[in-house]
């Protein structure tokens, strides 16, 4: 006489099993965006900074930045040239950051 396997459940473990890849991946999909947003963001960010560093200095530079919700890293100006480099919190990531450099001045 042939045994019979009991095989009840085992559609629950492989739903189980199923959410949750389903949440890892949309996890890592919504980390990806987060990082694009952010480094959106802080170009935007250290663009504004830059051409506000050109005109008035680093400190206005500054101001720009965390008016834009981002960390002015560094900022040099030379001559009617200004460089900058901001950072942002990626909001997906714990403690992480992204960071972005602006070039201004006169072409």
């Amino acid at each position: 006489m042939a045994e019979r396997r009991d095989e009840a459940g085992a559609t629950t473990i492989v739903v189980l099993a199923l959410a949750f890849a389903l949440v890892l991946v949309a996890w890592g999909a919504g980390s990806v965006v987060g990082t694009v947003v952010a480094h959106r963001a802080a170009q935007n960010a250290a663009d504004l900074a830059a051409l506000a560093a050109a005109q008035d200095g680093c400190s206005i530079a500054a101001e720009v930045a965390a008016a834009n919700n981002v960390r002015l890293v560094s900022c040099q100006v030379e001559g009617a040239d200004a460089l900058v480099e901001v950072a942002v919190a990626v909001p997906t990531a714990m403690g992480r950051e992204v960071r972005a450099r602006a070039r201004a001045g006169p072409s």
